[in-house]
């Protein structure tokens, strides 16, 4: 099967073109079953080894969910649903297994019924997992919404307390997260209980009602937002720090090489050279220049102004602005955690090499037994970070370029000036 799809045919006709779609369609449901059984038995023979080390159970299997989600080039605080995921369909659910390896199920659906089965007790979810999967005529046709809606009032039948105590306890989960959008654009998401989110959304829409400026009402709304949220009009810069990473020929001229703010990516030079100019002539903000210098041959962050006096302040805010978001690989949220590759406790030093952006779970990840982090500099001075797993497979990630063309050719003098110029002596 896997050497007749290997050769796609995109001469076909109409009719096989459509019978090939489905048929990798269908493979992609057997992969994800077979990913849940391999993920089971990984999680068994883990065990198992650490038990016969004498591992405490409460230590047994720590970072598994991470390394988990390296191997499915996935981010690494996805892991513990993957575990997760295929725990329950492997030892609990073995209707939704097997509908999802005949491919009736998608990954995703399947992920759906165990979302809405997670706060019953191991007999009631084989209850639900038996109405809803063991016909599998039944799911045919279902969509998304109608297979959550369908396991949702299941569950609820089998133990309508369960489903009570658990939306209570979502109430604590309320948070608000971003995220990059196109367009130099940002998402910006609540997760709030039904009551509040409804009312918060019913007063966006009554503002926009009643208001006739001639903007439309998703605008209306989003100003509206804006207003209630910082006390000041939509139009008016909001003083907070955003860090902008351009080059001094975009900033001071007219190179149209994109600017970078970490965290989030490239924006245009336009927008870039707007922002800074705004931050300039706003007299309550506070517009400050630092100076990065980078490989002449490979782009690399090499070093930074330092304007502090505390050097771990400094040191911190410079791989900040090296790595951009967290180092592990396939993970893409933003640093919380400054750490070293090579503990300092193991002799790491605190340097700029042995530095690492993590966020918090991929930080916690890699202290559990058989992790280790190195980095090494490229011969272009790119910063270079290699993840082994305790099965030693290994993980790379290379820190972004800063914007800008490298010049090439770069003079040996050029290069050898790069190299020496480490933090230590521009801090």
């Amino acid at each position: 099967m896997f050497e007749t799809l290997a050769v796609l045919d995109t001469d076909a006709d109409e009719a096989a073109l459509v019978e090939c779609i489905a048929e990798l369609e269908h493979l992609k449901s057997v992969a994800a079953a077979g990913q849940a059984r391999l993920t089971v038995a990984l999680d068994q023979k883990r065990r198992a080894r650490e038990e016969a080390e004498g591992v405490p159970a409460a230590n047994r299997c720590r970072g598994l969910a991470s390394e988990i989600a390296l191997a499915r080039h996935d981010s690494p605080n996805r892991g513990s649903r993957h575990l997760g995921f295929a725990k329950a369909l492997v030892y609990e659910m073995p209707h939704t297994l097997a509908a999802l390896e005949a491919g009736t199920l998608s990954e995703w659906r399947a992920t759906l019924i165990v979302r809405e089965s997670a706060c019953l007790t191991v007999e009631d979810r084989g209850k639900l997992d038996a109405k809803m999967c063991a016909d599998q005529s039944e799911l045919e046709g279902k969509g998304d919404k109608r297979i959550a809606a369908a396991a949702k009032a299941i569950a609820y039948e089998l133990d309508p307390q369960a489903v009570v105590d658990r939306a209570v306890r979502a109430e604590r989960e309320r948070t608000v997260t971003t995220r990059p959008a196109p367009d130099n654009m940002v998402y910006v998401t609540a997760l709030l209980p039904l009551t509040q989110g409804i009312s918060v959304y019913a007063a966006l829409r009554r503002q926009a009602d009643t208001t006739f400026d001639g903007r439309p009402r998703g605008q209306v709304m989003a100003d509206t937002l804006v207003e209630r949220v910082t006390g000041q009009p939509a139009d008016v810069p909001t003083p907070i720090a955003v860090d902008l990473v351009v080059t001094d020929e975009t900033l001071l001229g007219d190179d149209q090489t994109p600017a970078r703010v970490p965290g989030y990516g490239p924006i245009p030079a336009a927008i870039a050279r707007r922002l800074a100019s705004n931050a300039i002539a706003d007299e309550r903000s506070k517009a400050t220049l630092r100076r990065l210098y980078r490989h002449p041959s490979s782009g690399a962050l090499v070093a930074m102004e330092s304007r502090a006096r505390l050097f771990p302040k400094a040191l911190a805010k410079f791989i900040a602005l090296r790595d951009d978001t967290c180092r592990t690989p396939y993970c893409d949220a933003p640093i919380r955690h400054t750490d070293h590759a090579t503990a300092h406790s193991a002799g790491g030093q605190t340097s700029e090499l042995n530095g690492l952006g993590d966020c918090e779970a991929c930080n916690y990840a890699k202290e559990a037994p058989g992790w280790r982090v190195t980095t090494r500099r490229d011969d272009d001075g790119t910063h270079i970070s290699e993840i082994t797993t305790p099965t030693k497979a290994r993980h790379r990630s290379k820190a972004p370029p800063l914007p800008g063309s490298p010049r090439s050719p770069a003079s040996s003098i050029e290069i050898a000036f790069a190299d020496v110029l480490a933090w230590r002596d521009a801090a």
